[in-house]
C-alpha cells in the first residue's frame, strides 16, 4: 500500500495523517477513474461537511430530506479535495458510485489500515439489551486481561479516550476512525453495538468481527424496515460467514432459534429459559439492590452477583459470556470481570436519595421492553407503579398506541409526557400514547407535556414502597423540539424531583 504523509493544521487529534491516492481508493472498490482524478491524495474521510479537515475525501450520501451534496461548498471550504457520491458534485472532483454508503466502509477501513484486523471486534445486535451487553462484555474481557474499547449508543470509549455517541452505531467513516484510535491506544478487543439501521446502511462494512451476538428481536423500527421479516433479515445478514467468524445467539425467542439453526459459523447459544443452551442463566434472584444467578457453561458453573436491577440483565450477562466462549476467552475470569460492572447509564438506573419509594430511569422504548420491565417492577413492591412515558417524534408512529396500552395495563398511574418530538406536533404524539393507556381501562392516566412537571407529579403521588419509573430516554442529555434543543437528563431531573419532594414532606 503506497502512502505519503500529509501534515495538517488544526482540528485533528493527531497532527499527521497518512495519505493515499484516489486511484488506490478506487481500486479498493474495483473501479478505475480518470488519471487526473486518481492522482489526488486524500488524508482522511468524513461524511459530515462540518467535520471535514484539509485533505479529506467528503462522502456525500443521499438522505430522506437533504443530500450530502447540498453541503459540498462547506466541505470544500473546510479543505475537502474530492467528493464521493451517487451523482457528480458541482465544485469538487467526484468519484461517482451507485451506493456511496456501501463504498464508505471499505474505503475508510483501507485508509486507516484495516484496524479491525488487528483487534478482536465483538458485535452485539438485537432489539433490546445491546448497550448493557456491551458494558458487561467489556468488563468480562477486561477481567480476562484484555485492553478494551467500547462503542455504544452512550459513548465511544478507548483505553485513553472517550467521546459522547450520537447514534447507536457510528457511520462507517467515524467507526473506522474510532477503531483506528483504539488500535493506536493499545486496545486488543472492542465490544460494540450494531444496530439494524447500521446493518441496512452498510456502516459496519469493512469491519472484521471475531464474533457477533444476537440478544433478541421484537417489534421496533418498523417505520424503517417495513416488516418484522425485513427487520430480521437485516440482523441475520450480520451473521454470514463473510461478516463474522463466530456467533453467540440468544434462543429465548423464535427469531433467535431460527437464526441459531441457520448460521454457518461456529455458534454458542445462550438463554435464561432453555437449560439446553450452551450458556444458561439459572437460579435467578432479583432484589431492589441487584441480581444474583448461576451461569451454567460447558466449562463449569459460576455464581455471579450483579449490582444491576432486573432479570433481563442476567440474559445480557450470559450473552456476554457466550461471546467470550465463542472466542475461547477464560470464562472464570470473564465471570469475575462481569461482577465489576457497577451501573449501565440510563438502564434501570436507580435514583436513590434515601426516599421511601424506588425511583428508576430506564431507556425502555418499545413494547417488548415494557413487557419485561413492568412485571419485574411489580415483583419488587406491593405498592403502586407510577410510570412517566412518551414517544419519540419522526419515527415509528405505529408503536405509540401500543406503548401506552402496555403501560396502562401494567401500571397504576400513567403520566404521559414529551420525549423529543423533533419536527412533529408533540400533542399528536401525546394523544396517541394516552389513548393507548386509556384503552387498557386499568391505570389512572394523566397528560403533562412538561417532563419536569411530570416527574414532580409522579413523585408527589408515590407512597412508601411504590415505584416511580421514567422510561424512554435513558441517559439522553437533551430534548429536541423542532429546531430547539433543550438540555434535559431524566436522571438529573428525577433526582431533583425526589429531593424537592423530600423537602416538601418534612
Amino acid at each position: 500500500m503506497t502512502r505519503s504523509t500529509a501534515r495538517l493544521a488544526g482540528g485533528s487529534a493527531s497532527t499527521t495523517r497518512s495519505a493515499v491516492t484516489l486511484d488506490e481508493l478506487a481500486a479498493v472498490l474495483g473501479m478505475s477513474i480518470p488519471h487526473e482524478l486518481g492522482r489526488i491524495a486524500v488524508a482522511g474521510v468524513h461524511d459530515d461537511s462540518r467535520a471535514v479537515e484539509p485533505g479529506d475525501l467528503y462522502l456525500a450520501f443521499p438522505g430522506r430530506h437533504v443530500h450530502g451534496l447540498d453541503f459540498e461548498d462547506q466541505a470544500r471550504a473546510r479543505g475537502a479535495v474530492a467528493v464521493l457520491s451517487d451523482r457528480p458534485g458541482s465544485v469538487l472532483p467526484t468519484i461517482v458510485v451507485p451506493d456511496p454508503r456501501r463504498a464508505a466502509g471499505p474505503l475508510s477501513a483501507h485508509l486507516h489500515g484495516y484496524p479491525s484486523s488487528t483487534m478482536g471486534v465483538y458485535g452485539i445486535t438485537g432489539t433490546n439489551g445491546k448497550t448493557s451487553t456491551a458494558y458487561l462484555l467489556g468488563a468480562a474481557l477486561a477481567g480476562a486481561g484484555e485492553c478494551v474499547g467500547t462503542i455504544t449508543g452512550i459513548s465511544t470509549d478507548g483505553p485513553r479516550s472517550t467521546a459522547v455517541s450520537t447514534r447507536t452505531t457510528p457511520e462507517a467513516a467515524t467507526l473506522q476512525r474510532s477503531l483506528a484510535r483504539f488500535r493506536d491506544e493499545g486496545a486488543t478487543v472492542v465490544a460494540m453495538e450494531v444496530s439494524s439501521h447500521a446493518a441496512a446502511q452498510r456502516r459496519v462494512d469493512g469491519t472484521e468481527f471475531a464474533a457477533m451476538g444476537f440478544t433478541n428481536l421484537g417489534p421496533d423500527h418498523l417505520d424503517f424496515h417495513g416488516s418484522m421479516e425485513d427487520y430480521f433479515a437485516a440482523k441475520s445478514a450480520l451473521f454470514e460467514a463473510d461478516r463474522t467468524r463466530a456467533a453467540a445467539i440468544g434462543i429465548d425467542d423464535h427469531y433467535g432459534r431460527r437464526l441459531a439453526a441457520s448460521v454457518e459459523v461456529p455458534c454458542w447459544t445462550f438463554s435464561t429459559h432453555d437449560s439446553n443452551a450452551d450458556i444458561f442463566g439459572d437460579s435467578i434472584v432479583c432484589t431492589t439492590t441487584g441480581t444474583a444467578f448461576e451461569a451454567r457453561t460447558p466449562h463449569g458453573t459460576f455464581d455471579i452477583h450483579l449490582p444491576l436491577l432486573g432479570p433481563h440483565q442476567v440474559h445480557n450477562a450470559v450473552a456476554a459470556l457466550a461471546l467470550c466462549a465463542a472466542n475461547a476467552v477464560d470464562l472464570a475470569a470473564a465471570a469475575r470481570g462481569i461482577e465489576k460492572v457497577r451501573t449501565v447509564p440510563g438502564r434501570l438506573e436507580r435514583i436513590d436519595e434515601g426516599q421511601s419509594f424506588l425511583a428508576i430511569v430506564d431507556y425502555m422504548h418499545n413494547t417488548s421492553g415494557q413487557r419485561c420491565l413492568l412485571p419485574y417492577l411489580r415483583t419488587l413492591t406491593p405498592g403502586k407503579i407510577i410510570i412517566v412515558l412518551g414517544a419519540t417524534g419522526d419515527r415509528d408512529p405505529g408503536k405509540r398506541f401500543p406503548l401506552g396500552a402496555v403501560a396502562g395495563a401494567a401500571a397504576d398511574i400513567v403520566i404521559v409526557s414529551d420525549e423529543s418530538p423533533f419536527s412533529e406536533d408533540a400533542a399528536v404524539i401525546r394523544d396517541a400514547v394516552a389513548a393507548g393507556a386509556v384503552s387498557a381501562k386499568h391505570a389512572t392516566v394523566v397528560v403533562e407535556s412538561d417532563r419536569r412537571k411530570a416527574f414532580a407529579l409522579a413523585v408527589s403521588q408515590a407512597d412508601d414502597r411504590d415505584v416511580v419509573v421514567a422510561v424512554g430516554r435513558g441517559c439522553d442529555g437533551f430534548q429536541t423540539f423542532g429546531d430547539v434543543v433543550v438540555p434535559f437528563d431524566d436522571r438529573v431531573e428525577l433526582r431533583r424531583a425526589v429531593l424537592d419532594d423530600m423537602v416538601h414532606r418534612r
